[in-house]
C-alpha cells in the first residue's frame, strides 16, 4: 500500500523513513515528496564510435566504460548546466534516502519538466527496501531545444509503498550492493554483474 502525505509525514516523524535534510510541509503531497537536483553531473563523451561491448570480460566492460565518461561537473547554487537535445547525463538528488527493509521507494520525474522533453530516469525509477544515499539520476534530454537544469531546482517525486512483510534481502547487507550508501553521482557498476 502507499504512504499517503499523512503517513509519510508520520514515517519521517518517528525516522522509520530518513530523508536529509527532512523535507518541509509544502514539499509533500497527497503521496509524494518533491526532490531537488545536486550540484553533480557525470557527462559522456561526444564521439560516436564508442561501444561497449558488454558480452566482454568484467575487467574489459570496466576499461570501456573509463573510456566513454568524460568528465564529473560541479555546478555551483545560481549557475546552469545545460543539457543538449539528445544527449544523456548522470546526475544526483541533493537529498540523501534512507529505506527501512520493509518499504521500497519509487522515483517520477516531474510532469512539467516531462513536457519540456525531460527524462530524469530511464529505467530504474525503483529504491530497494534498505537503500541508503543519494539518487543517481539519468537525465535524457528527449527535445530538440537545450535545457537548463539549475541545482536546487524542484527535479523529480518519490512515493513509497509499504510491504507485506520486512524484506530478507534488503539492499544494505546484499554482498553485491553495487551502490549501496553512495554520495554523489556514482558510473555504471555492469562489470560487477
Amino acid at each position: 500500500m502507499r504512504l499517503s502525505d499523512r503517513d509519510i509525514e508520520l514515517w519521517l516523524r518517528r525516522k522509520k523513513l530518513i530523508v536529509i535534510p527532512t523535507p518541509c510541509k509544502k514539499l509533500i503531497h497527497g503521496v509524494t515528496i518533491d526532490i531537488c537536483l545536486g550540484n553533480e553531473f557525470y557527462t559522456f563523451c561526444d564521439n560516436q564510435n564508442k561501444c561497449i561491448d558488454l558480452s566482454k570480460s568484467k575487467s574489459e566492460i570496466s576499461l570501456m566504460l573509463r573510456e566513454i565518461m568524460h568528465e564529473k561537473k560541479f555546478v555551483s547554487h545560481g549557475e546552469k548546466f545545460f543539457l543538449n537535445p539528445g544527449s544523456l547525463v548522470l546526475a544526483v538528488t541533493f537529498e540523501k534516502v534512507i529505506l527501512p527493509n520493509n518499504l521500497v521507494g519509487w522515483i517520477d520525474g516531474r510532469s512539467s519538466l516531462a513536457r519540456l522533453g525531460l527524462m530524469i530516469h530511464a529505467t530504474s525509477h525503483r529504491i530497494d527496501p534498505g537503500w541508503s544515499g543519494n539518487i543517481v539520476l539519468e537525465c535524457f534530454n528527449s527535445s530538440n531545444i537545450v535545457l537548463s537544469l539549475c541545482p536546487g531546482m524542484l527535479i523529480a517525486a518519490l512515493s513509497f509503498e509499504t510491504l507485506s512483510s520486512p524484506s530478507l534481502r534488503p539492499y544494505n547487507i546484499r554482498k553485491n550492493a553495487k551502490y549501496f550508501d553512495q554520495n554523489g553521482v556514482i558510473l555504471s557498476k555492469i562489470y560487477k554483474d
